[in-house]
């Protein structure tokens, strides 16, 4: 599995996560899943990505 595809991956599960959280704990989770879509939406445009860190720095 490359970057790309862990980084797809994580992204679905932070948004499945908070989605679940927000249903059943508290609706202010969803801030959580706009910030997660504007990442991902400046990531698009910038080509960087915080989470690409992070998992780079789990891989070592």
């Amino acid at each position: 599995m490359n970057s790309e595809s862990k980084l797809r991956g994580a992204a679905g599960l932070f948004v499945l996560i908070t989605s679940l959280l927000a249903i059943f704990v508290s609706p202010l989770w969803m801030w959580f899943t706009v910030f997660i879509g504007l990442n991902l939406l400046q990531s698009a445009f910038t080509n960087w990505c915080p989470m690409m860190w992070v998992l780079k720095t789990l891989k070592k």
